[in-house]
C-alpha cells in the first residue's frame, strides 16, 4: 500500500475521509435541528435553553469544521453541501410542527445520542485502520457531544 504525505497508508486515509465527510452531514444537519428546535420552541424554561441552544450550535458548527478540514488534511474533499447532506445524513428528519421547549429537548435528545454513537464507532474504524490523529479528533467531537446531551437530558428529569 502506498503511503501519503502524513505517513498513513492510504486504506487509512480513505477510511478516515469516508467516515469524516458521513459524520459532517450528519453535524450539519444535527446544526439545522438545534437551530429548528431554538426558533420554535415555546414553554417552561425557554429562555435558559434558547440561549443554551446557541452554545450548542457554536459546538456543532465548530465539530462540522474541525472535520471537514481534517478531510483536506488528508487529501480529501469535504462534503457539506445542502444536496449532499439531504442525501447523505443517517439522522432522522426533524419534525417542523414541534413547539413546546420538552418536545424539542426529547427530538434533540434522540438526534445528539444517535450522531455520538456514530462518531463513536467512525473512532474505533479511523483507528483500526490506523489514523490515530482523526481517532484523537473524533474522541474530543465525542466527549463534547455527550456533555451537551447531559445537560439537555438534565432539562427532562
Amino acid at each position: 500500500m502506498a503511503v501519503n504525505v502524513q505517513g498513513l497508508e492510504d486504506n487509512a486515509r480513505k477510511t478516515s475521509i469516508e467516515a469524516l465527510n458521513a459524520r459532517v452531514a450528519d453535524s450539519i444537519a444535527l446544526g439545522l435541528a438545534v437551530k429548528q428546535a431554538h426558533w420554535n420552541m415555546k414553554g417552561p424554561n425557554f429562555i435558559a435553553v434558547h440561549e443554551f441552544l446557541d452554545a450548542v450550535y457554536a459546538r456543532v458548527l465548530d465539530h462540522t469544521d474541525v472535520m471537514a478540514e481534517r478531510v483536506q488534511i488528508l487529501d480529501g474533499r469535504a462534503m457539506g453541501t445542502a444536496e449532499v447532506v439531504k442525501d447523505s445524513t443517517t439522522l432522522k428528519p426533524y419534525p417542523t410542527d414541534v413547539t413546546k421547549v420538552q418536545d424539542h429537548l426529547n427530538e434533540l435528545c434522540v438526534r445528539i445520542r444517535d450522531h455520538g454513537a456514530k462518531v463513536r464507532a467512525a473512532i474505533d474504524s479511523t483507528d483500526d485502520a490506523g489514523d490515530a490523529d482523526t481517532a484523537d479528533l473524533l474522541t474530543g467531537v465525542s466527549r463534547e457531544l455527550d456533555k451537551d446531551l447531559w445537560f439537555l437530558e438534565s432539562h427532562l428529569e
